[in-house]
């Protein structure tokens, strides 16, 4: 008999077993651990992809952003340069404008006081520029008037109408050195030039002598003139030594370029 019920019950038996491996299997893939999980492997995947494409991206963006920081800071530096060389080159506009003024101003200030800044004793004392006087110290003074205002042009006009006038008037060579401060001012150097190379040749032992020669070698230096003005400005030192002028005339001839000619 119990043979019989075995072969009875067998399909049953396996029946029960396969829905017991199957339970156990579902079981076992509900139960796998986080790392052995296919999905969870295939999203550890991606998420490791995409973090490699965003360091991509931010290491191009950072790369982009070097490169634009480094341009603009090129830039920078290439303006920077710029304005220094502007700003050098006010400045050294700005300082011969100031060596002019302060120039001027000394000899005017000497000429009001009766002296001269290179001081040889007996300079004419500036005459009064009101309605008294003679008529040649009017014009005079009416002319020098004009050139401490900054009035070149009247300046200008003014002594050189005073020279037409009264060419061996005691105030001549005065007013031809004052015509060449006047053309030398406004950068008229070759005029400034001829100005002061008069007083000279004309009033050898006028007590504007040592300045005139000294505006002499200014003015050809400021037209390149170098050989030229390096003989004028040695011959302020040799001729007119220990004054302001010869002191002058040397640091003038220390800016000279080597080698110009």
């Amino acid at each position: 008999m119990a043979p019989r019920n075995a072969r009875q019950h067998g399909p049953v038996l396996r029946l029960a077993a396969l829905g017991c491996i199957a339970s156990l299997t579902l079981v076992g893939c509900a139960t796998l651990p986080p790392e052995e999980d296919p999905v969870q492997i295939r999203l550890n995947d991606l998420d490791t992809r995409l973090a490699k494409i965003e360091r991509v991206v931010t290491n191009q963006s950072l790369l982009e952003l070097s490169q634009r920081i480094d341009a603009l800071q090129a830039e920078v530096r290439s303006l920077r340069g710029q304005a220094e060389e502007l700003d050098n080159g006010t400045e050294a506009a700005r300082k011969q404008q100031r060596d002019l003024y302060a120039d001027l101003d000394k000899r005017l200030a000497a000429l009001e006081s009766g002296g001269t800044a290179t001081a040889a004793p007996g300079a004419a004392t500036p005459p009064a520029t009101g309605g008294t006087g003679d008529a040649p110290q009017v014009a005079y003074g009416r002319a020098f008037d004009a050139l401490k205002a900054a009035n070149y042009p009247l300046a200008i006009a003014g002594f050189r109408s005073f020279l037409g006038t009264h060419p061996r008037h005691e105030l001549a060579d005065n007013a031809q050195y004052w015509l060449g401060e006047a053309y030398y001012v406004t950068r008229d150097y070759d005029n400034a030039l001829a100005a002061f190379a008069r007083v000279g040749s004309e009033w050898p032992d006028s007590s504007k002598a040592a300045d005139a020669l000294l505006k002499v070698g200014y003015s050809q230096f400021e037209l390149k003139r170098y050989r030229e003005a390096r003989e004028s400005l040695t011959a302020v030192g040799t001729r007119f030594a220990g004054t302001d002028a010869a002191r002058l005339a040397a640091e003038r001839l220390r800016r000279i370029p080597e080698g110009s000619r």
